[in-house]
C-alpha cells in the first residue's frame, strides 16, 4: 500500500513544490477556519484566554478577546497560549514583570516564543497575536525548505511529512510553542551541518529557550562529538548552553521559589498511559456518548505511535545514524513518561511531544534508507485524517463571551 499509493504522492508532490505548498495552506488553512467559525471568526479564540486570568491581567488582555469560561476539558481557564501571549507583553515594554496569576516554575525558562511576539508586540495586542499566527506558518515554511536542503534526492520526497505533520499542526491550532521551537531547531541543524556555527548556536540557544526538547537532538549531537573527538564541535554544541543558563541564574535570582528541577515532578513513567488506557474502559462502561467517546479514543492512535517509536530506533543498520536514534528514544521516553493530568488526559497536550519525532525521523531515513519506517509514516497520516474530522465534526464550543465587561 505505502509503495504502490502513498509513496507516489509524495514523488509528485516533491517534483511541485508549488501543489505541496498549496497543500500546507489547505490543512492549516481548514483547522484555522474550523477553530475560528465557533467563536465568531475571531482570530483571537486561537489564544485561548481564559476569563480567570484574563481578569488578572486586564490592561494587557484585547478588547474583543474570546475569553473561555472555566469548564470540564479544558483545565479551568483557557489554554497554555494565553501564557506565552501575557508574557510577551511586559518584554514589549522593556521590563520581565512575569504576568499574574501564572506558575513561574517551569513556563518561565520558556521565554524563546514569548521574546519572539514581544517583537509584533511593540505594535500592540492585536499586533501580538497576529505575531503568534506569524511565526507559527514562516517558521514552519522556511525550515521545511531548509530541511530540504539537508536532505539526499532519495529522501527529499518524505520532506512532506514534516510540512503536514498533524503534531505541528496541533501545536499551531492552540497558538503554543511546540511548532516553533521544533522549526528554529531545524534551522540551527542546517547550520550546523553547514559549520556555520554562530547561527547555530544563537538558534539553537533560542531553540532551548522556546523549550527544554530542543535538547533532546542537540545532547545527542555534542554526545557523537565526544565519541568522535571533535573538540571544535564539542565546544560548538557546548556553547549553545550558555545563554539558557543565564537565564536559569536570572529565574533563580529573579523568583526564589523557582528551580530548574521542576519539570521533574512530570516525570511519572507510564503513569499516564496507564490512567488514560483505565479512562477508556471505565467510559466504555458507563456508555457515554458517541461525541464523548470519540474524543477519548482520538489519543488512541498516539498510544499505538508510541509503541511503534519504541521499536523504530532498534530497526535498520544501527551504526548508521546513531544520534537521530538516541534522540528518537529520548523523544518516546518524553511520551512514556508524561502524567494523566498534564498530559494524557488532553488530546493536545499528548500530541505535541511526538512534533520533533517527525523532523528526527527524516534526519534518520536520510541516513539509513532501512528503518522501518513505513508503520510510523502510515500512522502519522492516519492522524493527521483524525485531527482533521476532530476539527470539523467534533471539537465542540466551549462556553465563552468577547470581552471582559458583561461576564
Amino acid at each position: 500500500m505505502f509503495q504502490k499509493r502513498i509513496f507516489p504522492i509524495f514523488v509528485y508532490l516533491n517534483s511541485k513544490q508549488w501543489a505541496t505548498v498549496l497543500l500546507f495552506v489547505f490543512i492549516w488553512g481548514v483547522s484555522t477556519l474550523g477553530y475560528w467559525k465557533k467563536y465568531e471568526w475571531n482570530p483571537s479564540s486561537m489564544v485561548n484566554f481564559g476569563y480567570e486570568f484574563a481578569l488578572q491581567n486586564q490592561a494587557e488582555t484585547p478588547e474583543k478577546a474570546v475569553l473561555f469560561k472555566g469548564e470540564k476539558g479544558d483545565l479551568g481557564a483557557g489554554y497554555d497560549g494565553q501564557i506565552f501571549y501575557y508574557f510577551s507583553r511586559p518584554l514589549s515594554e522593556f521590563n520581565l514583570n512575569w504576568p499574574k496569576g501564572f506558575d513561574e516554575s517551569y513556563r518561565a525558562p520558556r521565554i524563546g516564543y514569548p521574546l519572539l511576539i514581544a517583537i509584533f508586540g511593540f505594535f500592540g495586542k492585536t499586533t501580538a497575536i497576529f505575531g503568534m499566527y506569524f511565526w507559527n506558518i514562516v517558521l514552519t515554511l522556511v525550515s521545511y525548505f531548509y530541511l530540504r536542503k539537508l536532505l539526499n534526492e532519495d529522501t527529499k520526497p518524505y520532506a512532506i511529512l514534516y510540512l503536514i505533520s498533524p503534531f505541528a499542526l496541533g501545536s499551531y491550532y492552540v497558538l503554543v510553542s511546540d511548532t516553533v521551537m521544533v522549526s528554529i531547531l531545524v534551522i540551527a541543524y542546517y547550520y550546523y551541518v553547514k559549520e556555520n556555527y554562530i547561527p547555530f548556536i544563537l538558534l539553537s540557544s533560542l531553540a532551548i529557550l522556546t523549550k527544554e526538547p530542543a535538547l533532546f537532538l542537540l545532547f545527542p549531537l555534542g554526545l557523537t562529538s565526544v565519541f568522535r573527538k571533535d573538540w571544535k564541535r564539542i565546544l560548538v554544541v557546548g556553547s549553545v548552553l550558555i545563554i539558557p543558563v543565564c537565564w536559569h541564574l536570572y529565574l533563580a535570582y529573579r523568583f526564589p521559589n523557582w528551580r530548574p528541577g521542576r519539570l521533574t515532578d512530570f516525570i511519572l513513567p507510564f503513569e499516564g498511559l496507564i490512567s488514560y488506557m483505565e479512562s477508556i474502559w471505565a467510559s466504555l462502561a458507563t456508555g457515554n456518548h458517541w461525541k464523548d467517546l470519540a474524543r477519548l479514543f482520538s489519543r488512541f492512535p498516539l498510544v499505538v505511535l508510541f509503541f511503534l517509536g519504541l521499536f523504530l530506533p532498534f530497526t535498520g543498520q544501527l551504526k548508521k545514524g546513531w544520534e537521530f536514534r538516541i534522540s528518537f528514544l529520548l523523544i518516546m521516553f518524553m511520551v512514556g513518561t508524561a502524567g494523566y493530568y498534564h498530559f494524557w488526559s488532553v488530546y493536545e497536550n499528548v500530541s505535541r511531544m511526538f512534533t520533533l519525532s517527525i523532523p528526527v525521523l527524516l534526519l534518520l531515513i536520510n541516513e539509513d534508507k532501512t528503518v522501518h519506517k513505513k508503520e510510523y509514516i502510515l500512522l502519522t497520516l492516519f492522524i493527521l485524517v483524525l485531527f482533521l474530522v476532530k476539527v470539523v465534526l467534533i471539537s465542540k464550543q466551549l462556553g465563552y463571551q468577547i470581552g471582559i465587561v458583561g461576564f
